[in-house]
């Protein structure tokens, strides 16, 4: 699976659809791509260069400042999202990314985008087995039965 969206709706989409996949004794890869790396970051600042920095500024946070696609309105429509989801018991994307983690879900970062987002490695969370260039993606994908892009 490619991860190329950092939206909550999304993500929420990328983990219910992993972890529904590696409870049914599926072999799940995801990779994290450009604004969907948000899923995979530590709660740190990144960024070496003035819009490197700007950039992390701007789009920075973890997991849990995804915002969603459509009505986000400067943050309230996360928060709106976020309570609605807990009144239904829906777990939160933290508690999704730790259940694919659990799960065993390989979670992969892409080593250019965060070449070019100054996302240095050590921002990634500890779970992130590599970080690696899409050659070695597209070797993986080219044994998947099913590759979904996100």
């Amino acid at each position: 699976m490619v991860v190329f969206s950092g939206d909550m709706d999304k993500l929420f989409a990328a983990f219910t659809i992993a972890t529904g996949a590696a409870a049914s004794n599926m072999d799940v890869t995801m990779f994290f791509t450009f604004w969907g790396l948000r899923a995979l970051k530590k709660k740190k600042r990144t960024g070496k260069s003035f819009l490197g920095r700007l950039l992390g500024l701007f789009y920075g946070g973890d997991i849990n400042r995804a915002g969603p696609s459509k009505m986000n309105f400067g943050g309230i429509g996360r928060w709106m999202f976020k309570k609605m989801m807990k009144a239904k018991n829906v777990p939160t994307l933290s508690e999704l990314r730790q259940a694919a983690i659990d799960l065993g879900v390989r979670m992969i970062g892409c080593q250019m985008s965060m070449a070019v987002m100054e996302i240095p490695r050590d921002t990634i969370i500890d779970e992130v087995g590599q970080c690696v260039g899409v050659a070695s993606f597209i070797e993986q994908a080219q044994q998947a039965d099913v590759t979904l892009f996100i």
